[in-house]
């Protein structure tokens, strides 16, 4: 194996922690469960009674044990018996699955998804992350913390630039950051000094010392190579729930006047593709948002629905009105036209 092959990444996700089946789906363990007791929603304090320390301990000892409605009431901060029933409930959830990507599955198939948006972004990390195990390829690692962390986008003279939108915010007090200060100041981001290097292919193997920190900013236009490896992560993440080999690629518009099926790939390019697809006509700020169009292909096209047998999914990711982009990875499990869950 090579040295790249062997690079680590995001050691905090709390992936190490899983447990991995035969076919390398993440298993619950009870360290993971731990790890979830130590949260600061529920990890004790000074203020906190006999009552709370001691349900605590017991969770600690046994992460997998029963909590009764009688024990959460018992604790005298109601702060507290608030968080303790988000986290049971969320580990009775992961419990109630066999592998974790079930459990993540379920989430959505459920209808009504009432998980804490960090812990189903934490979920959706550990899973990237035993999909990617082993990567040689550092913009594929990249282009996948769009499934899982918000970006702040940039546009100027057509480059799409995307940075994490949440270390954008924290450093949003003034002065600059080199090159890309610039285009983030003019999508009315006002940076302090933190170092934010856009990474290419000529310089992506830099992204490894620096993984956790979300300080690299990729270019997302056609023809870069971060939107070719955001190709590559679908391809994977559809191949490693369903089994389903599919080819993505980018493309520079949408030619056919009537396609068989799209998926928005966040809450915005839905809504676009929608009415696009319905003949609505868009307006500029709408048209402005878009940035980037894919086309899917079913390997074998026997395994998709029949209506859209042989015929191209269109994809599209867009910005809100804030400039953000907030990929939702489930549409592309939900949303898929597969014959088996049709």
């Amino acid at each position: 194996m090579s040295a790249l092959a062997q690079q680590e990444f995001w050691s905090h996700s709390g992936f190490k922690l899983a447990g991995r089946d035969a076919d390398g789906r993440l298993l619950l363990s009870d360290d993971l469960l731990r790890a979830w007791w130590h949260r600061p929603e529920v990890a004790p304090i000074a203020e906190s009674c006999a009552r709370e320390l001691a349900l605590h301990a017991a969770l600690l000892e046994a992460p997998r044990r029963t909590v009764s409605e009688a024990e959460i009431a018992a604790l005298q901060d109601t702060d507290a018996q608030d968080n303790y029933r988000v986290l049971l409930a969320w580990r009775d959830r992961l419990l109630a699955a066999p592998t974790l990507e079930a459990a993540y599955l379920e989430l959505f198939r459920a209808g009504s998804v009432t998980a804490p948006p960090v812990f189903i972004d934490q979920l959706t990390q550990m899973i990237v992350q035993g999909m990617l195990a082993g990567s040689e390829e550092p913009l594929q690692v990249r282009a996948a913390e769009l499934f899982f962390r918000k970006q702040k986008v940039a546009i100027e003279d057509g480059a799409v630039m995307l940075a994490d939108a949440a270390t954008v915010e924290l450093h949003a007090t003034g002065g600059n950051y080199g090159d890309i200060g610039r285009l983030l100041i003019e999508a009315n981001t006002k940076p302090r000094r933190v170092e934010l290097d856009v990474i290419d292919q000529e310089n992506a193997n830099s992204y490894w010392a620096r993984n956790e920190r979300h300080d690299t900013v990729i270019s997302f236009a056609y023809g870069r190579a971060a939107l070719t490896a955001f190709c590559r992560v679908i391809e994977k993440w559809i191949d490693h729930f369903y089994g389903v080999a599919v080819v993505v690629r980018p493309l520079r518009s949408i030619e056919a006047k009537h396609w068989a099926w799209h998926i928005g790939l966040d809450a915005e390019a839905t809504g676009i593709l929608n009415d696009l697809y319905a003949g609505v006509e868009l307006d500029e700020e709408r048209n402005r948002r878009i940035l980037s169009l894919f086309q899917l292909d079913f390997v074998d096209t026997a395994v998709a629905r029949a209506d859209v047998a042989g015929r191209p999914v269109y994809l599209a990711c867009a910005m809100n009105a804030d400039e953000i982009l907030r990929i939702k990875p489930q549409n592309l499990l939900l949303n898929l036209p597969l014959a088996s869950i049709s």
